[in-house]
């Protein structure tokens, strides 16, 4: 009785090893967007696989906005394995569109993100989750907030942070996008830069 007692512990040990082993790894997308409203762990993180398809949100609007924790703990229900390196709060989704577009954060010498617009057609709405971000020399800052006004490419936009509820002056760089600081100048300045070409 004792042998199979602890045969049984043993087996017990291997089956959580292997489950932790079988936990895939993944990594969430620098710009998580969606097509139909359902956000799935696809949406979400390069390399989901098999999890790829499990909805884990709905989006009703242009966006939405999910807490970190919450989001760590249905992918790792689905075996995948996300650390959240940079300790996130809180990851915004926003709906696809349909043409790109080169972002401010592209001008900058960083990775192109696709986003979808052309130059004078509305990329933020009243109530969007935004994110505004701002550089200067190597430092780069940004945040979530909720725009207050409709705003084109190019065209000054107030984000509320929904932090501190503190009022940032910015300016749309993209769908779902804003800068603040000597970037915003220069989205000002040459919205076209920034729309597809």
């Amino acid at each position: 009785m004792k042998i199979v007692r602890n045969a049984l512990a043993l087996t017990a040990v291997f089956a959580a090893i292997a489950g932790a082993a079988s936990a895939g790894s993944v990594v969430l997308k620098s710009n998580p967007v969606d097509d139909d409203g359902r956000v799935t762990l696809g949406d979400l993180f390069e390399g989901a696989g098999a999890a790829s398809e499990v909805v884990v949100a709905q989006r009703v609007g242009p966006s939405v906005v999910l807490e970190a924790g919450a989001l760590q703990a249905q992918a790792r229900q689905a075996g995948l394995d996300w650390d959240n390196p940079t300790g996130l709060r809180r990851v915004a989704v926003r709906r696809a569109a349909a043409v790109p577009v080169q972002t401010a954060a592209a001008s900058a010498g960083q990775t192109a993100r696709p986003a979808f617009v052309s130059a004078g057609a509305q990329v933020i709405a009243r109530n969007d989750m935004v994110r505004v971000t701002y550089q200067v020399g190597g430092v780069n800052l940004s945040v979530m907030g909720k725009a207050l006004r409709n705003a084109a490419l190019g065209e000054p936009v107030a984000v509320m942070n929904t932090a501190s509820n503190r009022i940032i002056d910015a300016v749309a760089s993209g769908p779902g996008q804003a800068v603040a600081g000597p970037a915003a100048d220069m989205v000002r300045a040459n919205p076209q830069q920034f729309a597809a070409r």
